[in-house]
């Protein structure tokens, strides 16, 4: 086994083109969640392709622009490609691992695929070394077929939904939570995006728009307390109204299931039936209001990784 670091694989291959590689787990329902940036779409539209073909560990591949978001599943599986694929290449996720404090991924690529996985992904940051089977596995290139276990941080994944923190006449709650992803600076954390999620417009007691906003992180497990107090006092103390709501749900599986995810948008909920459903989902409330605002903060947890749509009417689609 050849164990290189990310600087030992650049001055091995010259700079290449990864910029992120971050691995969020969640033993309890055994997924994991990966995200990978490069500095072009290409490169990250045709590895999605080739990933999604080989199967292995990949359940589903999500690309937006020069960003890619793997779900798979926790374990060791087959792929579906070897060397007779070598003339189209191919490029798989065969296993996700945890071990302790980090994560191990194993990958295989053939030909140019072969140099993505062995040269290129193991420099990006977050990647803490790569281990390599033998010194055939660093040759790539051409029609070889490469093998590497990627070591990474342990992360979590935490979804926050806030509501309810403007008023008919000022504020609005969308910047409130960007204000507050952009001040929290915990070591440990990482801000993975924003969405504003388009609840039931017919509900009288809204502001203006009725949109709430989540936030999602990809935390250190010792860090998630920090991080959730932390996004309490800021939205509590920067708050315009009394009826503010934060909900939290920590992990990576589906709210899809979950029947409110289609009732916060088409009806109108009740802050009781709203509270039931969390519990039902695992979701909890981490405000001292417990007033409506929770319903929006439901909403937004449970539309808060569902991609564009979240942002709009239901069954709206681009």
């Amino acid at each position: 086994m050849i164990n290189l670091t990310p600087d030992d694989v650049k001055k091995r291959f010259g700079p290449l083109f990864a910029q992120k590689f971050l691995v969020m787990v969640d033993e309890r329902a055994g997924r994991a969640e990966i995200l990978e940036q490069c500095r072009a779409r290409g490169t990250i539209e045709w590895d999605a392709m080739n990933r999604r073909r080989a199967g292995g560990a990949v359940s589903s591949v999500n690309v937006e622009g020069t960003s890619m978001t793997i779900q798979a599943r926790l374990g060791k599986y087959p792929v579906n490609f070897g060397a007779a694929a070598g003339s189209i290449g191919g490029q798989a996720l065969e296993s996700v691992e945890v071990s302790g404090g980090e994560v191990i991924t194993t990958w295989s690529g053939i030909a140019g695929a072969g140099v993505g996985i062995a040269a290129c992904l193991p420099q990006a940051p977050g990647v803490i070394r790569a281990e390599y089977p033998t010194e055939d596995d660093l040759n790539v290139g051409g029609a070889r077929t490469n093998h590497v276990r990627i070591i990474s941080p342990r992360y979590e994944k935490i979804c926050i939904g806030i509501d309810d923190t403007d008023t008919k006449t000022e504020g609005a709650t969308w910047v409130t939570a960007l204000k507050c992803a952009g001040a929290c600076a915990i070591e440990g954390m990482e801000f993975l995006n924003m969405r504003l999620v388009q609840l039931n417009p017919e509900v009288p007691t809204k502001t203006t728009n009725c949109v709430s906003s989540a936030l999602n992180f990809a935390v250190r497990p010792g860090k998630i307390d920090e991080l959730l107090e932390f996004v309490r006092v800021f939205i509590e103390k920067n708050t315009l109204s009394k009826d503010t709501g934060i909900a939290v749900y920590r992990g990576i599986a589906s709210s899809a299931e979950s029947p409110a995810h289609k009732r916060v948008k088409t009806e109108i909920m009740t802050l009781e039936q709203a509270e039931q459903e969390a519990r039902s989902c695992g979701i909890v409330f981490i405000d001292r209001n417990g007033r409506k605002g929770r319903i929006g903060a439901l909403g937004a947890v449970l539309w808060g990784n569902e991609g564009i749509e979240a942002a709009g009417l239901y069954g709206e689609h681009l």
